[in-house]
């Protein structure tokens, strides 16, 4: 579908940054998103490069996956909705545009804080995964998220819902190192770009939830 599939040179550039940085500690110093340094130093630069570095290779892993995964539905749906250029041009809003604006409040939160740290492209790939479920809240028969440990899977819209549930309570139970915030705000990011880029999807994701209940009555 793509000469140069766009998903893949990220997946590259996340992976090859990360590995590079886990070695310099001098580049992953420069690159964090340190909301201090951003306040007193105007370093805005972090918003961004802090998307492209990760904790361990386990973070680094499922991040990725997650964002392999559901890439290839949102890539389709835009360029079908926008053509080639405009559909790729969308999906790096959509990715790159999560990474900064999840990290807000972030910022907000500890710019007078010398010593957090937040790093990962999180915010990127909810936007993406929540931009899929927007498209297509249904999954056929048979089919669907899984999460662990449930045996079956779940239908996509009811996995958004406990999954904006989940991080919005634990960004307010504040009680790991995680940044849940960063998972809620990209979610969001994610539906409120592709409603505005795709407004029709709002009345197909509804009609498609409701058809999807009424077969269960």
């Amino acid at each position: 579908m793509f000469l140069l599939n766009p998903a893949l040179v990220l997946i590259a550039l996340t992976a090859g940054i990360s590995m590079y940085a886990w070695s310099n500690r001098q580049l992953m110093d420069r690159w964090i998103l340190s909301p201090y340094l951003v306040q007193h130093k105007q370093q805005w630069y972090r918003f961004l490069t802090s998307g492209f570095l990760h904790a361990d290779l386990t973070h680094l892993f499922f991040n990725l996956f997650a964002f392999y995964s559901f890439s290839p539905i949102v890539l389709r749906e835009y360029t079908e909705r926008f053509g080639l250029g405009g559909g790729i041009g969308c999906f790096l809003l959509l990715y790159l545009g999560g990474i900064i604006v999840s990290d807000i409040p972030t910022y907000l939160r500890h710019r007078h804080d010398p010593g957090y740290r937040s790093l990962g492209a999180s915010g990127g790939v909810s936007s993406v995964v929540f931009a899929s479920v927007l498209f297509f809240p249904v999954a056929p028969a048979g089919a669907g998220i899984y999460i662990f440990p449930l045996p079956v899977p779940i239908q996509p819209f009811v996995f958004g819902l406990l999954y904006l549930a989940y991080s919005y309570y634990m960004s307010r139970r504040n009680a790991d190192n995680i940044n849940h915030d960063a998972h809620f705000y990209g979610a969001l990011y994610g539906v409120v770009l592709s409603l505005a880029l795709a407004p029709a999807s709002a009345m197909a994701f509804v009609q498609k939830v409701q058809a999807y209940l009424s077969n269960l009555l």
